[in-house]
C-alpha cells in the first residue's frame, strides 16, 4: 500500500499541493480553521485510521512521502468531509439502472462552493487513478489529488457514486466517507461492499450508491443511522443531496433546495426511456437543464453558485466507463475507462 501511495503522491505532486492550498483556503472561509488547526483535527483521525484500517493509513503515508507533504496534510484531505461537518459537496444527481443488457451507474459531480474561481481551481486538481493490488480487484477512479477513495469502478464490475448529505452529527469512530468509497471499490461484489459499509458505518452523512452487474444499493448514512434503498420495479435507484428515507432522530437540512426537483426530474426522464435504454440515452439524462441554472446539469450563473465539474457513466456489465470533464453539455475532455 505504501508503494501505491508513493506513486500517487509522486505523479500528482503539484496537484496535491494545490489541493491542500485549496482546502486550506476553504476551511478558513467556511469553518474559521487555519491549516494548523485542521492538522490537529486530522491527527485524531490519523491515529484511529492507523489502528482500525492500517492499509489505508499506509497508503496515505505513501502519498505524503511522494508529494513531500506531512501525513497530517494527506489525512486532512481524506477526512475533509468529516472535519467540515459536510460543508463541502460531493456529487449531485446519481443513477443506477440495471437492465437485462446493461448495468448503468453514473452521476454528475458538482462543486457547490462560493465562487466560480474556487470551482475552476479545484477542477484542475481532479486526477484519474488506476490501482492494481495483489488479491484485490484493480480500480479506476476519478478523485481529488491526495484522496485515496472516490468515484469509479473496479475489475470485478463494482462501482460507486457519492452524494453529499448535510445533517448534524459526526462520529470519528466510524469510517470516513472517502475511505468508505475505497473500501467499496476493493470489494468483489456489491453484496460484499454493502456488508462492509454496513459493518463500519460512515463517520458523517452521505449517500453512497454501490452497484455491480446484477445489483444496486443506495446507502444513506448519518453519524447515527444507516438506511438502504433498493432498486425500484424498473431496476433503478435515483438520488441527489437530501435524505429520501426516514432516519429516526435525524433532521435533514435539505440544504440544496433544488435537490428535491433533481431527484424527481431524473426519475421522470428515466420513465420516458425504453426499458433497455442505449448508452447515448442514459448519457443524455445528465445533460438535462430543466430548472436551469440549478439543474441536473448545473451552471454557475445567477442564483446558482455551483457548476457540474464532470460527469461519469459506467456500464458495470461491460466494465467500461466514460468521464466527461466539464459540464456534460460543454465537454472539455473525454476519458475512457475499462478493464
Amino acid at each position: 500500500m505504501l508503494s501505491i501511495g508513493v506513486q500517487h503522491g509522486t505523479a500528482a505532486k503539484e496537484h496535491v499541493a494545490r489541493c491542500i492550498d485549496f482546502y486550506a483556503s476553504l476551511f478558513q472561509k467556511t469553518s474559521k480553521l487555519d491549516w494548523s488547526q485542521v492538522q490537529e483535527i486530522a491527527r485524531s483521525f490519523s491515529n484511529h485510521i492507523e489502528t482500525a484500517w492500517p492499509a489505508y493509513h499506509e497508503e496515505m503515508k505513501g502519498v505524503a512521502t511522494g508529494s513531500d507533504r506531512s501525513i497530517l496534510d494527506i489525512v486532512a484531505l481524506n477526512v475533509r468531509t468529516e472535519i467540515a461537518f459536510g460543508a463541502f459537496s460531493d456529487g449531485c444527481t446519481s443513477l443506477a439502472w440495471n437492465t437485462e443488457k446493461r448495468a448503468y451507474l453514473g452521476q454528475n459531480w458538482d462543486s457547490l462552493l462560493a465562487t466560480y474561481q474556487w470551482m475552476e481551481e479545484q477542477k484542475q486538481n481532479l486526477i484519474l487513478v488506476k490501482i492494481t493490488q495483489q488479491g484485490k480487484p484493480s480500480i479506476q477512479m476519478i478523485t481529488e489529488a491526495g484522496i485515496i477513495g472516490k468515484i469509479g469502478f473496479n475489475s470485478s464490475g463494482v462501482g460507486v457514486c457519492l452524494n453529499a448529505i448535510r445533517a448534524k452529527g459526526m462520529n470519528p469512530q466510524r469510517l470516513p466517507v472517502h475511505l468508505g468509497l475505497r473500501m467499496a471499490l476493493e470489494s468483489q461484489s456489491a453484496k460484499e461492499a454493502v456488508h462492509a459499509l454496513e459493518h463500519w458505518g460512515m463517520a458523517s452523512p452521505a449517500h453512497i450508491l454501490v452497484a455491480d452487474a446484477t445489483d444496486a444499493t443506495g446507502f444513506e448514512f448519518t453519524s447515527t443511522t444507516i438506511e438502504k434503498m433498493v432498486p425500484d420495479r424498473k431496476g433503478r435507484v435515483v438520488h441527489s443531496n437530501h435524505l429520501l428515507l426516514n432516519h429516526p432522530g435525524v433532521a435533514d437540512t435539505v440544504w440544496i433546495k433544488d435537490s428535491l426537483f433533481r431527484v424527481d426530474r431524473m426519475a421522470e426522464l428515466c420513465d420516458k426511456l425504453p426499458s433497455e435504454p442505449t448508452w447515448a440515452e442514459v448519457s443524455k439524462l445528465f445533460e438535462d437543464e430543466a430548472n436551469a441554472p440549478t439543474a441536473i446539469c448545473r451552471e454557475q450563473k445567477g442564483e446558482s453558485t455551483s457548476a457540474t465539474l464532470f460527469n461519469i457513466l459506467m456500464d458495470l456489465k461491460q466494465k467500461t466507463g466514460i468521464v466527461r470533464m466539464g459540464r456534460p453539455t460543454q465537454v472539455e475532455e473525454t476519458i475512457t475507462l475499462g478493464f
